[in-house]
């Protein structure tokens, strides 16, 4: 099966988003954060705390989700050449190559460790930090998502 496709920026920065918030270390920092936010709102309530201690860990919160909401996909998608680039991928029986205008690049299918599916890519992961975006809307028909999914599902465990 050969894929043709380039990435679309709205679409790249909530795939990175996707990644970014089920790392598991993220998320325990968003839930810590958020804890201690309402822990002092609670505690500010009763008047335990003074304003400023209430404050701080609302800024925390807002600069947590700015960074992982906003800052960290954007800085990503404006530092990686892979996303302004077009790519023809060919899913084998194999592995997967894929080819750009500056050669081709083949990896068994061992090589990669799990995918997840998300509403506009499969995420390809290496390992749990390394990936490779699969962009849905490039299959020519609505036809072509389940046979992608039914090739890389056969050849791939599903992540989380």
């Amino acid at each position: 099966m050969t894929i043709a496709f380039g990435y679309e920026k709205k679409q790249v920065i909530q795939g990175l988003r996707y990644h970014f918030l089920s790392r598991p270390e993220i998320k325990i920092l968003v839930i810590l954060i958020n804890v201690f936010a309402l822990g002092s709102a609670v505690l500010f309530y009763f008047k335990q705390i003074q304003a400023v201690s209430f404050l701080i860990f609302s800024l925390l919160w807002f600069l947590l989700m700015l960074v992982i909401w906003r800052i960290l996909p954007t800085s990503i998608y404006k530092k990686s050449k892979t996303f302004k680039d077009s790519f023809v991928m060919k899913l084998q029986d194999d592995g997967v190559v894929l080819s750009t205008g500056f050669g081709d690049r083949k990896w068994p299918w061992d090589a990669i460790q799990f995918y997840v599916e998300t509403p506009y890519f499969f995420h390809l992961y290496f390992d749990a930090r390394s990936f490779f975006l699969l962009p849905k809307d490039t299959a020519q028909t609505e036809s072509s998502i389940p046979e992608i999914r039914a090739m890389i599902s056969s050849k791939v465990k599903k992540g989380k």
